[in-house]
């Protein structure tokens, strides 16, 4: 689709796609963004997050029965937003000081599943299952949910079917609760998925479809034969509206943090978020969110893989979902299974393309590198791609950024948003942290 002679015309537009088709490690800022007065209008609100945020809380009486360790939290699935401060000695003492303060959001942690795409994969399931259960006349949105535990929901949600494609976590999320509630359901992993959470589903129910190439072919396969079916609905994770929503209630808890904890967010405290980054979904939904709240006080940042930069791949060519990272020539290996995606979300690169301050790119080893420092100096396991935020406060000392837009990093705020790793068997952790240890020893 696309010839050498119009690759080189956007390389000739914007030089810094060069490096991108060189793998090399970048940093680029967003020439699109957009003060939030000046944003376009977006298909969803603050209204819609609110919603959603109802929508959990109606839920939660479901997660206290069904899964007995959200009992403590109420039926809510949260995670801690824990300050990292002998990590960010130990970063600055590598690549210059980090101004302000540094802290993990620790998705890892979140229960159940281990990972941010719980926010968005659970809740787009449980819109399907309110959705079936009110036009069934089995439920009213004043019961308490807890009774769609029982075998008669189980039976009734039996007859339908789920499916989605996916490179690890956001299966791995839907499958566990798209199990739990009793729907059929099919995950379809690419070749990058870990075997690990290919055993994981299935210990859980979950038919598994495996495919040799990229998540392009295993969501495509996955969209066609899921939606052949009336029964049937796929979680689409190119173009769903409900999995963005369910990842900006993100947002409103994180504010809750940052208040309990006495952290300011205006003009003079900005806030910087730092996101990996597959598809766009999760972290340009919780970037939504956080800009409905903190406006332009709040910077979010992207951060990819050097082989798989998908959406910075379309911010910088302007061809957003159009093009492939495998159209400029890259390979979309990588280690960070979760971050290996070739083409970018069309709804959600739709959304971030003004709200996002910036995307970073990052090398797999450095990854591992950061797994072994965090575990070392924090004693917090991620997986390697969750790692991926934790460049990003000395990559944004390093442009311009502060200085363009009149900020003060000494009273900066700044959140790696930590997505994935609480499932991870003990033996891949130990492989995975020997991996780090290993670049550390050869610095």
């Amino acid at each position: 689709m696309y010839t050498k002679d119009k690759i080189d015309s956007f390389v000739k537009t914007a030089p810094i796609l060069q490096d991108i088709i060189n793998a090399k490690p970048v940093s680029w800022l967003n020439p699109e963004l957009k003060l939030m007065k000046n944003a376009p209008k977006f298909p969803i609100t603050l209204k819609d997050m609110k919603a959603a945020e109802d929508l959990w809380k109606r839920f939660a009486p479901f997660f206290v029965k069904a899964f007995p360790e959200t009992e403590k939290s109420n039926g809510v699935l949260e995670s801690p937003l824990q300050e990292i401060p002998n990590m960010q000695k130990l970063l600055s003492k590598e690549n210059g000081q980090i101004e302000g303060r540094l802290f993990l959001k620790c998705d890892n942690e979140l229960p159940i599943s281990g990972s941010i795409k719980a926010r968005g994969g659970f809740f787009e399931i449980m819109v399907y299952a309110e959705k079936l259960a009110l036009e069934a006349g089995l439920l009213k949105k004043d019961d308490d949910y807890s009774i769609l535990t029982s075998p008669k929901f189980k039976d009734f949600f039996s007859k339908h079917k789920i499916g989605v494609g996916s490179t690890g976590n956001l299966g791995l999320s839907i499958g566990i609760i798209s199990a739990k509630l009793g729907f059929q359901v099919t995950v379809f992993v690419s070749a990058d998925a870990k075997e690990w959470k290919k055993e994981l589903l299935r210990e859980k129910g979950v038919t598994v479809v495996e495919f040799a190439g990229d998540f392009s072919e295993a969501i495509l396969a996955g969209r066609n034969q899921t939606n052949a079916d009336p029964n049937a609905h796929f979680v689409d994770d190119e173009d769903s509206q409900d999995l963005f929503l369910g990842y900006t209630a993100g947002a409103l808890r994180i504010a809750d943090q940052l208040k309990s904890q006495h952290i300011k967010v205006d003009a003079e405290h900005p806030l910087f978020v730092y996101s990996p980054c597959g598809v766009g979904g999760s972290p340009g939904g919780t970037a939504f969110g956080l800009k409905q709240i903190y406006g332009d006080h709040v910077h979010c940042f992207f951060i990819e893989p050097t082989h798989c930069p998908a959406v910075l791949t379309g911010l910088v060519t302007g061809e957003m979902s159009h093009i492939s990272v495998q159209d400029i020539g890259l390979d979309n290996v990588t280690e960070a299974d979760g971050l290996a995606v070739g083409r970018p979300s069309h709804f959600a690169t739709e959304i971030s393309k003004h709200l996002i301050s910036g995307v970073f790119t990052i090398e797999d080893e450095t990854l591992f590198k950061l797994l072994a420092q965090l575990k070392d100096s924090e004693n917090i396991f991620l997986e390697p791609s969750a790692t991926a935020g934790l460049i990003g406060p000395q990559r944004v000392q390093q442009t311009d950024y502060a200085k363009t837009h009149q900020l003060n990093l000494k009273n900066a705020t700044h959140i790696a948003w930590a997505t994935g790793g609480f499932l991870v068997p003990e033996h891949q952790r130990q492989e995975f942290y020997e991996r780090g240890r290993k670049q550390l020893v050869a610095i």
